[in-house]
């Protein structure tokens, strides 16, 4: 089974189990996880998220919504316009 199936296969309760294996750095029977596991099991709980939950709810999201609803600072995944001044 390739990633990608991987991900598509996950149920929410290994979803959980493996966020929780990071976040612990350990698995649920107090094992160490190895530095090769924990960063494959975050690449897997960074890709279900990208998958299947709305953006609000993805690990590291981060909510840029002030009171009057604008945002604080730029999106950073927003192109950026480069002005070029010449002095002649």
């Amino acid at each position: 089974m390739n990633f990608t199936k991987m991900i598509e296969a996950m149920t929410p309760e290994v979803y959980q189990s493996l966020k929780r294996a990071v976040e612990l750095g350990k698995w649920p029977n107090g094992e160490r996880l190895t530095e090769a596991q924990r960063e494959t099991s975050l690449r897997a709980v960074i890709a279900y998220d990208e998958t299947k939950l709305p953006e609000h709810e993805r690990t590291g999201f981060i909510d840029r919504t002030k009171k009057d609803g604008s945002k604080h600072g730029s999106d950073p995944l927003e192109p950026q316009v480069l002005k070029i001044l010449n002095d002649h």
